[in-house]
């Protein structure tokens, strides 16, 4: 299984209410008419955010097909140029982007619907290899994470290393999810030890200032 990860930011000048909503309700007509599309999620970037500023993004879209090879014949396919299409009506195409992902599942748990859904992006050091980041992030990374209080499920998708070949760069080497019941517990969990240690091993395997969170809410559309 491999999962498509997209992240942008909504139309200039467009109302979070109003890209949430079509987001939400009209998109997944589009979406859901891909080939090979076996589970799809949104993930809303929760409205009290907007209080303090603008997020990095407005969300994120999650998408698991059975393998890279469904992904790539997606391409100039009719349906695929009805989803591009529709995404202009709603989302600044430039401020997007998409990485296919590897999950790895550090943290077990049941999902409900409205937990809060923390979503952490990072890049590696710049003199790190990407194996060493993948194994540092899962390893010794991962276990301090699971030790946070109320913390429900953790989940890190490591970018593909195909992402790497021919010298390219993908926008993120990662993306890490959280689930907590709910945005107060998130908040919350950030004033522990637990998190204190997390944060202070972050500087071993990612690259200063080149990290952004989001909290957000989960609506899955085809699951």
């Amino acid at each position: 299984m491999v999962k498509a990860v997209a992240f942008f930011k909504r139309r200039a000048g467009m109302a979070v209410a109003e890209f949430q909503s079509y987001w939400r309700t009209s998109h997944p007509e589009v979406v859901t008419k891909l080939p090979g599309v076996q589970r799809y999620v949104q993930s809303h970037t929760e409205p009290a955010t907007y209080e303090s500023g603008e997020p990095v993004y407005d969300g994120i879209a999650e998408l698991w097909f059975k393998d890279s090879s469904v992904v790539r014949a997606l391409r100039n396919t009719p349906e695929m140029t009805a989803v591009e299409a529709d995404e202009a009506r709603f989302i600044d195409r430039t401020t997007m982007g998409v990485i296919l992902t590897d999950d790895y599942v550090i943290k077990d748990g049941p999902i409900r619907p409205g937990m809060a859904k923390g979503v952490g992006f990072g890049r590696r050091k710049p003199d790190m290899a990407i194996e060493d980041f993948r194994r540092h992030w899962r390893e010794i990374h991962g276990p301090l994470g699971a030790a946070v209080p109320t913390l429900r499920r953790y989940v890190q998708s490591h970018t593909r290393l195909s992402a790497y070949e021919h010298g390219r760069r993908p926008a993120w080497d990662g993306i890490a999810i959280i689930w907590f019941d709910d945005a107060a517990a998130l908040r919350a969990a950030m004033t522990t030890p637990e998190w204190a240690r997390v944060k202070a091993d972050e500087p071993s395997f990612i690259a200063p200032g080149l990290a952004a969170f989001i909290i957000t809410t989960e609506h899955v559309i085809v699951g």
